[in-house]
């Protein structure tokens, strides 16, 4: 099953160049070429002889009891090898990433719909699916809590879980005046967001000689998937082994787990290898999502539009379980107000338990709920001042030196102020021609509209997000660096588990091997735990934290390579490994302390690092039609320093497609408790139709507290290119338009617009 990737030039152009493609150059993505002609690996195409194929049987409900559950109908079926429920789980019943609160196979309750009841292995997958549906569950529906604002604030609401239905309130508490010159208010919502990544979930689950399972699985995080895996498998860590398989997309919907246990103890039972593979529908239900934000704005400000205080209400819809809420809730209080200097502050931000589908971890997390709400509220503080969009943000810019409102000081470069220059010094697009192609405007190739009741609007968004993990938690990562001949040259091998899902890490740890090293041909090992843990690849981590490690370990490499050859400077590089072997060193780096923030007050450097990201959105818009053509979207981010500029430009602009796709047309439509769209024909994401032409301006303000000084990149478009594309929509439309996504029927339906 493993399957390394090298990453170096041809022979002649190692000599001629050397360390080519190391940090700063655009190298080539060793996985892109696979990627593009579809012959690249992915979980969902493991395959071994003898294995069977696992399914899974799901609630239908949001919320009741199971009162039976009889499998022999599934039993009885010819190519069925094993039935399991509840009562079949090894060892602990309950796994959770921050709250061991969901259980493997549902007890003697379901708590949203798509839990997963019941788990079959058979010698055919469509089999595998019939014996699911063949099995009898009794069910004794009952009040499904939806709502989140009467989950957390009505004591007659029913319980959810035994400790209720709160999961974290997390309050932020600076200064005593809450009285300004001028005041702006409003309600903001957010919808539910699914990360709809391309590849569904899927892994292969072979039992081992000694007792144990090896899972080969796509991820975003082995270390932790073994940790929830081992216990409810009721066998030791060393004995549950994790192979990183090709990962089709993540962004946080793979911090969970989906099929790693089930498959584990499907496997176990059969003592067959067993794979899984979710269709579309099943993966809406097999994931979290987004979570949905209901949040209540109040700003104040002097008459030229210096802010004076900020008060939040950020209502954060956690479904059924727990999941990664709690830092969800620490992001949106923490980061709540924005990149703003403001002297006071009253923030309440609450994660809630529904019997909604359960929502956890999705790029830019906590952060992006916020962001929308905050920056709509400066746009309203610009009318209500008669400034420009550009302008209030300007005047209220943080910078190095300024202080968030969790009181921590912003240590390193924050040139906002000039980033909002830059980008308002664009150029524009040009205005529609008087006879325009119609493919581009409002309605593309369906040609809706000739120009008729056809509107632009220009709108900006500012985001500050945290990266890395925050608030006290442990977080480091591991490699493995050796130094070894490959023929009669020196090769580096790299070996982490840290998890490629798409964003070009392979690339990026080859390229700081290549730098540290000045050796051309480097191997990077399949991720795997046979090496220590790498943490996740969220929170725009890895090249922080896992170049760091590469980093360490290259040159503690490097040195016992220079002591060797300064005791024997007669020898070459190769002529020393020849002599005295593979050189190899194993490091852990983490990144500076952070701490919890204060329960009462939300005091405390909770953050390591933070980045900054400014868009302006240019749109057209049919009011009649309630149609949005996207025209243009430019961004400015600072990066910290660029390690691989072609792997940042697809960041940048695939975050902002995130942006604009819940903006304008992502949402799980959710109607008491049930999904209503599980397909991609019903869930909208951007095509290449919808994604406009992209300006981008990266800044390199080298941060010192960072390996090379860099910044993580990939999560801050995704927040501030929402609120960019709404604030185009309301220019255009003179509308509201307080929650995304915004709706055709949002526009055309509107009085104002009509």
């Amino acid at each position: 099953m493993e399957q390394r990737i090298t990453t170096e030039e041809t022979a002649g152009e190692r000599t001629r160049i050397g360390t080519r493609s190391g940090l700063g150059e655009s190298a080539p993505r060793p996985d892109g070429t696979l990627k593009v002609t579809g012959e690249f690996a992915y979980s969902s195409d493991l395959w071994l002889e003898g294995m069977l194929w696992g399914a899974t049987l799901r609630s239908p409900h949001p919320s009741a009891w199971i009162r039976s559950v009889d499998v022999g109908p599934a039993l009885a079926m010819p190519g069925v090898f094993a039935v399991l429920t509840h009562e079949d789980v090894p060892g602990e019943k309950f796994h959770g990433l921050e709250l061991r609160d969901q259980p493997v196979l549902a007890v003697d309750q379901v708590r949203y719909q798509g839990e997963p009841v019941a788990i079959v292995a058979a010698d055919h997958p469509e089999t595998a699916r019939r014996a699911a549906a063949a099995i009898v569950v009794r069910y004794e529906e009952r009040e499904a809590v939806t709502d989140p604002r009467r989950a957390v604030f009505d004591p007659s609401c029913p319980a959810v879980h035994p400790r209720g239905n709160l999961v974290r309130h997390q309050p932020v508490r600076v200064g005593r005046t809450f009285e300004a010159e001028v005041v702006v208010t409003g309600d903001y919502e957010v919808g539910m967001q699914d990360q709809a990544f391309l590849g569904p979930e899927s892994g292969l689950a072979v039992p081992a000689e000694d007792g144990g399972v090896d899972l080969f699985v796509a991820t975003q995080w082995l270390h932790v998937d073994q940790d929830q895996v081992a216990p409810c498998l009721g066998l030791p860590k060393e004995k549950v082994r994790l192979t990183l398989a090709g990962v089709g997309g993540a962004f946080g919907a793979r911090e969970d787990l989906s099929m790693q246990v089930h498959a584990s103890m499907l496997a176990l039972r059969t003592g067959r290898p067993v794979k899984m593979v979710y269709g579309r529908e099943e993966s809406f239900f097999g994931h979290v999502h987004r979570h949905p934000a209901r949040m209540r704005y109040e700003h104040g400000a002097t008459a030229d539009g210096r802010l004076v205080y900020v008060k939040a209400e950020i209502l954060l819809d956690g479904g059924a379980y727990c999941s990664s809420t709690p830092a969800v809730v620490g992001n949106a209080a923490s980061l709540g107000v924005g990149p703003y200097e403001v002297g006071n502050v009253w923030i309440d931000a609450y994660g809630v338990y529904t019997n909604n589908p359960p929502c956890g971890a999705m790029r830019g997390f906590g952060a992006v709920q916020a962001c929308y709400a905050y920056e709509s509220q400066m746009d309203r503080l610009a009318a209500a001042c008669g400034l420009s969009p550009v302008e209030i943000r300007v005047r209220n810019a943080v910078s190095q030196g300024s202080r968030l409102a969790t009181g921590q000081v912003i240590d390193s470069p924050a040139p906002l102020a000039d980033m909002l220059a830059e980008l308002a010094a664009m150029p524009l697009p040009p205005a529609p021609a008087d006879e325009p192609d119609l493919r581009l405007l409002p309605g593309g190739v369906a040609q809706t509209t000739h120009g008729e009741g056809v509107r632009r609007g220009v709108g900006y968004g500012v985001g500050i997000k945290n990266i890395c993990f925050s608030e006290g938690f442990d977080d480091y990562s591991t490699a493995r660096v050796r130094v070894e001949l490959a023929g009669d040259e020196p090769q580096v091998l790299v070996h982490t588990a840290a998890a490629e899902v798409g964003q070009g890490l392979v690339t990026v740890q080859a390229q700081i091997a290549r730098t540290e090293l000045g050796i051309a041909r480097v191997t990077v090992a399949p991720a795997d735990t046979a090496v220590g843990s790498a943490g996740s690849s969220s929170a725009s981590r890895q090249s922080y934290v896992t170049g760091g490690a590469v980093k360490t370990a290259c040159e503690a490499v490097r040195a016992r390579l220079d002591a060797l050859r300064a005791a024997h400077p007669e020898l070459s590089l190769e002529e020393v490994l020849e002599r005295f072997g593979p050189v190899e060193e194993t490091r852990e780096y983490r990144h500076r302390p952070t701490f919890p923030m204060d329960p009462v007050t939300g005091q405390g450097d909770s953050h390591t690092q933070l980045a900054l990201c400014v868009h302006r959105a240019v749109v057209d818009v049919d009011v009649e039609l309630g149609l949005v053509k996207v025209v243009e979207l430019a961004a400015v981010q600072d990066v910290g320093r660029i390690l691989n500029p072609s792997a940042l430009e697809g960041q940048i602009h695939g975050g902002s497609a995130q942006g604009l796709g819940l903006a304008l047309m992502e949402e799980i439509q959710v109607r008491d408790g049930r999904v209503r769209n599980p397909s991609f024909t019903d869930y909208l994401i951007p095509t290449i139709l919808d994604m406009p032409p992209m300006r981008l301006s990266v800044l390199e303000n080298p941060d010192p507290h960072a390996p090379y000084g860099l910044r993580g990149a990939g999560e801050p478009p995704t927040l501030s290119s929402t609120p960019a594309v709404a604030a185009a929509v309301r220019a255009a439309t003179g509308l509201d338009l307080p929650r995304v996504p915004i709706r055709p029927e949002d526009i055309a339906l509107s009085p104002v617009a009509g």
